[in-house]
């Protein structure tokens, strides 16, 4: 295939790509420097504050402003809290308050953070509608996914609502598999539809598929590549005009059976503006989606005016986040906005009794895909804590060992889990009064002396259950 710079340049505009370390490499700045729309950082990449902004400032010396994003949705979700856990409660947390002014309050201080550290693209918020009590993806309403929308937003930062059209009625996971919703069409525009319309009517710049079938809505395979869902539904019939991103086409739900160049190629002949490529596409893959997309143009699978239509409203959004960076204003301190929200959504079933002596057993559970490995629980604020396996440790040795003690009991998303709930039923068979606290939702309750949910898994949630808890070293923090 001939070498052809102008179609290349506008297959660049398409990719939004990772990198492999805490440094941009050669291939990262010199693919900036010839077109490619922005990075997406993952853990890999971020060490400390002054790190980041130092790396995010070297990559807008290359272009201008280059879309520089990540995914930070708060509550378990984090990157930039990666080393204790986000600052922020998250979807829901915020929903069980139900107070659209504090979801974006919250929203806007956490995009504050980000501007500061030199983002300016958020692939959030997560407007999925959870109606299925074990999908790991949790949304909420269309008030409050426009209020994280315009709290974004206003602090300068893109918002990019997902997953379009909706992955909330899943329990499978899209990284490793092609989920399917069966709904009739009735049901999913009454239900999924509202808070993409709300978000859209509320100024979103931005939108990302999700790699779901949803053959109610029309079209067959992945979201991501069915013109029926990205164009002619979130386009022509809700009106959206602004960047479609694609979730990451590395994921087994979209290429796993046609490989990440055809699926970039199919993502952007459907409608997509941006591929997010993933968190290990280097620059040998970027170069393979990139040949792959000036191929299909040259073979008339793909035409030019898409390209160039995708490449123009990218250019848009790149203009925007500019204009906002220049724009913006350092507000009053936002420190306390995350932990405030979190105390609100604390809740306690039962009665605590006064625990003079508590021990702390934290039952694991295995980390999603998208959350990662981020600490969660109540080590930082109980000296006695234990983490414990429900599938290889013992609950009888736990016992004895807290024989002398106050025991609380930490779970995340149980419900999920029967391992966890055997091994937790058999610590409460000895001893019925304990404490349980649950760190995701409260689906699963056992019986127990007092139930605290906190409705998530970030720091600030663990902090406020362990004010609640009587924590000394929980409540000189707070102060």
């Amino acid at each position: 295939m001939p070498h052809d710079p102008t179609l290349e340049r506008l297959a660049n505009a398409t990719l939004l790509v990772p990198f492999e370390s805490l440094h941009a490499p050669r291939w990262i700045l010199e693919g900036l420097a010839d077109g490619i729309s922005g990075v997406c950082l993952f853990h890999n990449n971020l060490e400390s504050p002054e790190q980041i902004t130092a790396l995010n400032a070297g990559l807008g010396e290359v272009t201008d402003h280059p879309l520089i994003s990540l995914d930070e949705e708060g509550g378990d979700v984090t990157r930039i809290g990666q080393a204790r856990g986000s600052g922020y409660p998250g979807n829901a947390a915020l929903g069980r308050v139900d107070d659209t002014d504090l979801t974006r309050e919250t929203f806007r201080a956490l995009g504050l953070e980000l501007a500061d550290l030199g983002f300016n693209l958020d692939l959030a918020p997560s407007v999925d509608v959870n109606v299925a009590d074990d999908n790991p993806v949790i949304g909420r309403g269309p008030r409050h996914s426009a209020a994280s929308v315009l709290g974004l937003q206003e602090a300068g930062v893109a918002a990019c609502a997902k997953h379009f059209p909706g992955h909330g009625a899943t329990s499978q996971d899209s990284h490793h598999t092609l989920p399917r919703v069966e709904a009739d069409a009735d049901l999913l525009r009454r239900r999924e539809l509202l808070p993409f319309q709300a978000v859209i009517d509320a100024g979103v710049r931005s939108i990302l598929t999700a790699h779901i079938e949803m053959p109610g809505l029309g079209g067959e395979g992945p979201a991501t590549l069915t013109r029926a869902l990205v164009n002619d539904l979130l386009r022509n019939e809700m009106g959206f005009e602004g960047v479609v991103v694609s979730d990451a086409m590395d994921m087994r739900g979209v290429s796993e059976r046609i490989g990440i160049p055809e699926a970039s190629v199919l993502a952007v002949a459907a409608g997509c503006d941006l591929l997010c490529l993933g968190r290990f596409v280097y620059a040998d893959q970027v170069a393979e989606v990139r040949s792959a997309l000036v191929r299909a143009v040259h073979e008339g699978r793909l035409t030019g005016e898409r390209l160039e239509e995708a490449a123009e409203r990218n250019a848009r959004l790149r203009s925007w986040v500019g204009r906002s960076s220049a724009e913006r204003t350092r507000s009053e301190a936002t420190g306390a906005v995350g932990l405030n929200g979190a105390r609100r959504a604390v809740r306690v079933d039962g009665e605590l009794p006064p625990l003079e002596r508590p021990y702390v057993v934290e039952v694991d559970a295995p980390a999603g895909v998208a959350v990662g490995d981020v600490p969660w629980g109540l080590g930082p604020w109980f000296r006695d804590t234990v983490r414990v396996s429900p599938e290889t440790d013992d609950p009888s040795a736990i016992l004895t060992a807290a024989a002398d003690h106050d025991l609380i009991v930490v779970v995340r998303d149980a419900h999920r889990y029967p391992d966890a709930q055997a091994f937790v039923n058999g610590l409460l068979a000895a001893r019925p009064k304990a404490v349980v606290v649950e760190m995701g939702l409260p689906i699963w309750r056992p019986d127990c002396g007092a139930y605290v949910s906190t409705y998530g898994a970030a720091h600030v949630n663990g902090l406020s259950a362990a004010e609640v808890l009587g924590s000394a070293a929980a409540l000189e923090t707070a102060d």
